[in-house]
């Protein structure tokens, strides 16, 4: 099949059908063929070779050379780990159980949601996996995304050897910075431009992410040098790596971007503009919004004035202000929303006659804008990551409207929660089960740090309790119990002893849902005990001490046995 073709052409030597079809997905334009005959154009040189590959593909193969074995998986320096611990591993891999979501789970806990905090764990104890349960642990990751950060790094060097010989575990080549067989050291220039100029989009992405994270100045300049002949879709992604490393150096970058043909683009590059409080836009931006906003003090009582803007102009349109506003939303209400949300927020204490957040979130606002301006100021918030602003917002947890004057929605009010510190969070969020139950609590109780703290946990088991003496069926609760396995904290095990019995129903109370209660409380001390013995088991063993009654050193004064000059022992 190499022969001479009739028209004269010069035969093609062997390319590896995964060389063309990634000069295929390219185009030649960015990668010509390896090898193209005189007088062929790239792209007739490109369907040659590919025609070639195909009938030798379909032909069979000759018996070939053997191929040089793999060279040896490099070492892991990491302690290993402990016995137990090794042994647990293996068990919450070879669960399959996957937890079944609603209905009657029994009493046995569900060992695949044990995993990640598992892994985390022993992460956080440095340990290295046992080379036997590595590809284990890489089917486990390649089935769940969420498992991939935490389970990478605890399989270390040895998995991306593996998934270099496995084609079913490449993703942990493009999940891990470097892995990859083609993503280069972030040190060579040459090779990293290469990569950026020829490589696939996925290629690129993972060597800009690198980039990012590491020195991320190098990758806005990267992105920069090729910036006007991307892809739209690709522009997009490529600008949301810039949230890596934010700093003010990007805003120049980011101004430029303001002018994209794409409006997604120039809605990405003002909001990342947004939060650096101190960019041209952000000024620009608090210019126009307080002109809508100001303190009305002609009344008995101050209160602030909202005055939308008439128009969304070509200016504001290039900040990323959207004119058209989705079905149901007026066009001022929206053009004021945006110009809000994007101001920085240390902008209203002035505006405002030098109140602080609480101070201002108290304050009436006229002709129903309230709304409006306290879901603006929630976004803000939550963009900026404002803990003073989102402590105002939320209100207090037992407010009979079950949230702040800003807190639109559940999914806001976890949102808020994120600018917090872990214990005033969960104090937050335990306060709010005591006053409204469980059945609102669920987003919020996923944004807490775990284990939960004590005043959550508390509230969290008071509440099942109370859902419980209520009669009803504990599947309704099923989210709340599975984070309750996962995130008590397993002292709270001693606390739900005296729930296991089977409680006497009263007379309204669902068919046997008291027994179905002791059945989950069952399986949620049972968790709560064996993440207790898996924190056990993963406990660096303790060095061994010095018994008291080894006999002590010899003093300066006193000869050592079998030393020069001292008697020898009788024999």
């Amino acid at each position: 099949m190499n022969g001479s073709p009739a028209d004269g052409g010069t035969a093609l030597p062997d390319s590896t059908w995964e060389e063309l079809v990634t000069t295929a997905l390219l185009g030649t334009d960015r990668r010509a063929p390896a090898h193209t005959p005189p007088g062929r154009t790239a792209p007739a040189a490109l369907l040659d070779a590919a025609a070639v590959a195909t009938v030798r593909r379909r032909a069979g193969l000759r018996p070939a050379p053997a191929a040089a074995r793999p060279a040896h998986a490099p070492a892991d320096p990491r302690p290993p780990l402990p016995a137990p611990a090794a042994r647990r591993l293996t068990t919450l891999l070879a669960d399959r159980s996957g937890g079944a979501g609603g209905g009657r789970r029994g009493s046995s806990p569900d060992l695949m949601e044990l995993l990640p905090q598992w892994l985390a764990a022993a992460n956080a104890h440095g340990y290295a996996a046992p080379p036997q349960a590595l590809p284990a642990l890489l089917d486990a990751a390649r089935g769940r995304t969420d498992l991939r950060p935490a389970a990478l790094a605890f399989a270390g060097p040895r998995a991306l050897w593996l998934a270099r010989l496995n084609p079913e575990w490449r993703f942990a080549l493009r999940a891990a910075p470097g892995g990859g067989a083609t993503l280069p050291d972030t040190e060579d220039a040459e090779a990293v431009h290469r990569l950026w100029q020829e490589g696939l989009f996925a290629e690129r992405a993972a060597l800009l992410g690198a980039l990012r994270a590491r020195t991320p100045a190098p990758g806005r300049e990267l992105l920069a040098s090729t910036w006007a002949t991307e892809r739209a879709e690709d522009r997009l992604m490529f600008l949301d790596s810039l949230r890596t490393g934010l700093s003010a150096a990007d805003e120049p970058f980011l101004e430029q971007a303001l002018g994209d043909r794409s409006r997604n683009v120039r809605a990405t590059a003002a909001e990342l503009l947004s939060a650096l409080p101190g960019s041209a836009l952000a000024a620009r931006m608090a210019v126009r919004a307080t002109a809508c906003v100001a303190l009305d003090r002609t009344g008995n009582a101050p209160a602030i004035v909202v005055e939308p803007p008439l128009e969304c102009d070509a200016d504001m349109e290039r900040d990323g202000v959207v004119a058209t506003p989705p079905a149901g939303r007026g066009e001022r209400s929206w053009w004021l929303g945006q110009l809000v949300e994007a101001t920085p927020l240390g902008t209203w204490p002035e505006r405002l006659g030098g109140r602080g957040p609480e101070e201002i979130v108290a304050l009436p606002v006229a002709d129903g804008w309230q709304g409006e301006l306290h879901a603006a100021w929630c976004r803000a918030a939550v963009r900026q990551r404002d803990a003073a602003w989102s402590r105002a917002l939320l209100g207090s947890p037992s407010a009979p409207e079950a949230g702040g004057p800003g807190a639109v929605s559940l999914a806001e009010r976890a949102k808020l929660l994120a600018a917090l510190e872990p214990e005033e969070r969960a104090v937050w969020v335990a306060g709010f089960i005591a006053t409204h139950g469980l059945s609102e609590a669920f987003q919020l109780l996923g944004g807490c740090a775990v284990p939960w703290a004590a005043p959550l946990g508390h509230a969290v088991v008071d509440a099942l309790n109370i859902a419980r003496d209520a009669g009803s069926y504990p599947w309704s609760f099923s989210g709340v119990m599975g984070l309750a396995e996962r995130c008590l904290d397993p002292a709270e095990a001693v606390r739900l002893e005296a729930l296991l019995a089977i409680p006497d129903e009263p007379e309204d109370a669902a068919p046997g849902a008291g027994g179905y209660w002791a059945e989950a409380f069952q399986r949620l001390v049972t968790t709560l005990r064996l993440r207790a013995t898996m924190a056990r088991e993963l406990t660096p063993p303790a060095p061994p001490v010095a018994s008291s009654a080894t006999t002590p050193a010899p003093t300066a004064d006193e000869p050592v046995a079998g030393s020069a000059g001292s008697p020898s022992p009788a024999r």
